[in-house]
């Protein structure tokens, strides 16, 4: 009976965290490059349950002990881009490809999440790109979140006050007024009076593997391990844009979080509803029948 009551437990912990992580998406739904958590369950080890009789050992089957939350996965699918007509404003579109090792020539197919898996079972994430930044003890971190802005000095901000960086990871610094900012689609800052590349390009990191980030808010991420991430910056064969005026929507799917969430809450309400039955047999057991 005990086992019954750590079950729903664990069970009523995990739906909280579906919750939570739903609420979450919900309350950053209008904020600009917030990427979707989804919460991925998994289930405790399962145990071998036998019978005794005479001496003689029955195997019965297996019961499952609960389940918890495992993790939460960030889902950086691109969302959609909004003008916003500020000249220090952008946004990128992008459309990353891998080669597929067992048929060069041809890219990967991503499912829905953006990820690839093959025969092996070896998973594949497509790549994304970020807009770079630096936080003030020299840690590049990346966002995807373009709503910059322009220091008192002309260096060129986030909308968390980190320093945007170009791609020779030096912070960005105008030399004119915040109007003389111009990028074409590459990323390249362009000289006023040519409209020609200044040599000066904004620091765009492709990231190989997006799942190695780590969110660490304010729409910003780090990579613990560079390497394992694969981060480099961008070049001219990436297939990707970058959109002066406009700023990327979150991608959270609101009615899919909506019914995850309804979904969480009623699983917590049934769980509630076995721990209390449980509470009521075990009282009944010690007032009761423990009383005969």
């Amino acid at each position: 009976m005990l086992r019954g009551l750590y079950t729903a437990a664990a069970g009523m912990v995990t739906q909280q965290r579906r919750h939570d992580t739903a609420t979450q998406n919900l309350a950053n739904l209008n904020t600009t490059g917030y990427k979707q958590v989804d919460s991925v369950s998994h289930a405790f080890p399962d145990v071998l349950i036998s019978a005794m009789s005479g001496g003689v050992t029955k195997s019965v089957g297996r019961l499952n002990t609960g389940v918890f939350a495992e993790q939460s996965i960030s889902q950086y699918l691109q969302g959609d881009l909004i003008e916003s007509g500020k000249s220090v404003d952008f946004a990128l579109s992008t459309d990353l490809q891998v080669e597929d090792p067992a048929n060069p020539g041809t890219n990967l197919t991503f499912d829905g999440s953006g990820k690839n898996i093959n025969a092996k079972g070896e998973v594949t994430y497509r790549p994304q790109a970020f807009f770079t930044v630096q936080d003030n003890e020299g840690n590049n971190l990346y966002t995807r979140n373009g709503s910059f802005t322009v220091g008192p000095t002309g260096e060129v901000l986030s909308a968390g006050g980190f320093k945007v960086l170009d791609s020779s990871g030096n912070p960005l610094v105008l030399t004119g007024p915040q109007d003389s900012l111009k990028v074409d689609g590459q990323g390249n800052l362009l000289n006023n009076a040519t409209g020609l590349p200044s040599g000066t390009k904004l620091g765009i990191s492709v990231i190989t593997n997006p799942q190695k980030l780590v969110r660490d808010g304010n729409g910003v991420f780090h990579a613990e391990d560079v390497a394992a991430a694969g981060i480099r910056y961008s070049d001219a064969t990436d297939n990707m844009q970058v959109r002066q005026g406009y700023l990327e929507n979150s991608n959270v799917d609101a009615t899919q979080v909506t019914v995850d969430m309804n979904a969480a809450y009623r699983a917590y309400e049934a769980n509630q509803k076995v721990i209390q039955f449980y509470d009521s047999s075990l009282q009944k057991a010690v007032n009761d029948v423990g009383r005969i």
